[in-house]
Order: C-alpha cells, then structure tokens, then sequence
C-alpha cells in the first residue's frame, strides 16, 4: 500500500500506526508531504516563503528519520502552501492509494492549514482521513 501523508508536524510511527494499523503502516510505503504553511495571512500575501519553506523541509525531514527508526519506509518532501494542492503535485508523480492528513486542531492552525477531507477524497478518488496532532 502506499500512503500519502500531509502534516505540518513531524509524525511518528505510532502515529502512522494508529491512523492505518500498525501491519498495514510497517507494510507500506510512505511518502511525507510537508505544505510550507505560513504562520498568518500577512506572511502569505508577503511572500514570506523562505521561513515555511524552512520549517517544512524540517517537519517533512524530522518525519522521515523517525519513521525510519521506527522500521517504516519513508521517504519526504516539502509541498505547495495550500495543502490541497500539495495533495495534487505528489498525486501526479506518487500514484497513493490512500492519504492521511495530520493538522492541528481547529484554532491552532496555521494559514490554510485547514483541509477539507471529504473534498479531497471526491476530488482524487482516494480514501482520506484526517487526524489531529499537537504542537
């Protein structure tokens, strides 16, 4: 099975083992997606990519390296800054069978951290969960 994940927090193997089952998860191949999520609507207006970027490629590298340790295959990326369309750029060149969204709680988000799983689910056809993670 191969599992797209989009967060914004790095995740764990217990994470990943909870959100599919822990054979399905240390069977799978997995690929996490980090959206380079701006902290407010100014730094995204701004431009200020730099600083998401950054802190994706750490979220996704983090990710990477546990789940590694933990004896799941991963490997990772950092994605477009609305998450929807992070979705779409890996779906074109990792062909997923189903994709796992880690978000903070509503509240904690950061700008356009907030996705819509049952549209992304009708959208590309895959079965979509989204689970909830702490800063």
């Amino acid at each position: 099975m191969k599992i797209l994940v989009i967060t914004s927090e790095p995740i764990s193997a217990a994470d990943l083992r909870a959100a599919v089952g822990g054979e399905a998860a240390d069977d799978a191949e997995v690929l996490v997606v980090a959206p380079a999520l701006h902290s407010s609507p100014l730094r995204f207006w701004l431009s200020d990519a730099d600083t998401a970027i950054a802190a994706a490629d750490e979220v996704q590298s983090a990710s990477v390296e546990q789940l590694g340790e933990e004896g799941i295959t991963a490997t990772g990326d950092t994605g477009e800054s609305e998450p929807r369309d992070a979705v779409e750029d890996t779906l074109a060149k990792f062909p997923a069978d189903r994709i796992l969204v880690f978000s903070h709680p509503d509240g904690d988000q950061d700008y356009r951290e907030g996705v819509d799983v049952a549209e992304v689910e009708r959208r590309f056809g895959l079965p979509t969960t989204q689970h909830t993670i702490a800063r």
